[in-house]
């Protein structure tokens, strides 16, 4: 399937949005995702197929002045 990841096509299979996190390798507690618009809540993000056509933008906060 097709999605719209962080502004760019991508190519995959992954099943939910947690999955994708983990795919990425990247760490889930400074993350927030915006899935088609709406963001999802931490706790939610294993529930949330991924599907064709989706829109998924990842948020990484940083520290710092």
């Amino acid at each position: 399937m097709k999605i719209v990841f962080n502004g760019a096509d991508l190519d995959t299979d992954i099943p939910d949005l947690a999955a994708l996190v983990t795919d990425m390798g990247l760490d889930p507690s400074s993350l927030v995702i915006e899935h088609n618009f709406n963001v999802v809540k931490h706790d939610c993000w294993a529930h949330i197929p991924i599907q064709d056509g989706d829109v998924v933008e990842l948020l990484n906060f940083v520290g710092g002045g």
